[in-house]
C-alpha cells in the first residue's frame, strides 16, 4: 500500500496542472474507495487528448503504439515507470461489449486527498459499472466488492 500511496501522490502533482477533468481507475480507484483487494499493480488515469499529450511530453514518455488487446483499447496511451508502480496516462478509453466498442468517460468525480495531494475518481457505484462494463474476472470482483461498501 505504501508504494500505491507514494505512486498517487505523484499522479496528483502531476496532473496538477490538468486542464479538462482527469480520473485514476481501475483497481487503483477501487482501493482508494477502500476496497480489499491485492495492492494494484499499476496506476489507471484517465485524462483529455490535451491532458495526456502534456503530461507525456513533460515527462519524456513517448506513446505506446495501439494496443490488441480483445476488451479495451485507448486512442493515447503513454506508460512511466519512474514511479514506484507503474502510471499508465490514457485518452479515448473505450470497452468493447457484445454490441462493439464503447468509449468511457466518467460522469462522477470524486476528489480524495492521498498524501496531501487530490486525486480523482468515478463514484464508487459508477466504477463498479466500468469494472463491470471491462468485464475481466478480476474487475467483476472488485465492483461486487464495491457495492457492498
Amino acid at each position: 500500500m505504501v508504494e500505491l500511496r507514494e505512486t498517487l501522490r505523484i499522479v496528483g502533482q502531476t496532473m496538477r496542472d490538468a486542464q479538462d477533468d482527469w480520473w485514476v481507475i481501475a483497481s487503483a480507484a477501487a482501493a482508494l474507495h477502500g476496497v480489499e483487494q491485492p495492492e494494484a499493480g499499476d496506476v489507471d488515469v484517465l485524462a483529455s487528448d490535451r491532458d495526456v499529450a502534456a503530461v507525456l511530453e513533460r515527462l519524456g514518455v513517448t506513446p505506446t503504439p495501439p494496443s490488441a488487446h480483445p476488451l479495451f483499447r485507448s486512442r493515447v496511451l503513454g506508460q512511466w515507470s519512474d514511479a514506484p508502480l507503474m502510471i499508465e496516462f490514457m485518452s479515448g478509453f473505450e470497452y468493447r461489449s457484445e454490441d462493439g466498442w464503447h468509449p468511457m468517460t466518467p460522469k462522477t468525480r470524486s476528489e480524495i486527498v492521498v498524501e496531501g495531494v487530490s486525486v480523482f475518481v468515478p463514484s464508487p457505484t459508477e466504477l463498479a459499472a466500468i469494472l463491470t462494463a471491462i468485464g475481466r474476472p478480476k474487475d467483476l470482483i472488485r465492483a461486487r466488492r464495491l457495492l457492498r461498501r
